[in-house]
């Protein structure tokens, strides 16, 4: 079993609020997929990172993870490819870890 998860920028490059049905997209996209999802969006988290030019460049994003039986590394880079296009996105993270149900 694995866990994949999605983070998902709140903010377009220019500055603007995603509108919600970005995120009731993927909602239903991904539950209708793998038949359920969880989305944190209460608490947008926040991520920084260095830029190649030294500057510190930052961004709040929610978090949305799937659990799945198998991993199809190609629908999953096919789907992060289609969400970085919808969020404008150079580059979004979609990570899967093993995972053990206890």
């Amino acid at each position: 079993m694995y866990l994949v998860q999605m983070l998902l920028p709140l903010y377009d490059p220019a500055g603007g609020r995603f509108p919600h049905t970005h995120f009731s997209a993927v909602r239903e996209e991904l539950t209708r997929q793998f038949g359920g999802m969880t989305a944190y969006l209460r608490s947008p988290a926040e991520g920084t990172w260095r830029e190649p030019g030294g500057s510190i460049d930052r961004d709040e994003m929610v978090m949305c993870e799937v659990m799945v039986g198998e991993l199809d590394r190609a629908w999953w880079s096919a789907y992060r490819k289609e969400l970085e296009q919808r969020f404008k996105q150079e580059e979004l993270v979609v990570r899967a870890s093993a995972l053990e149900k206890l």
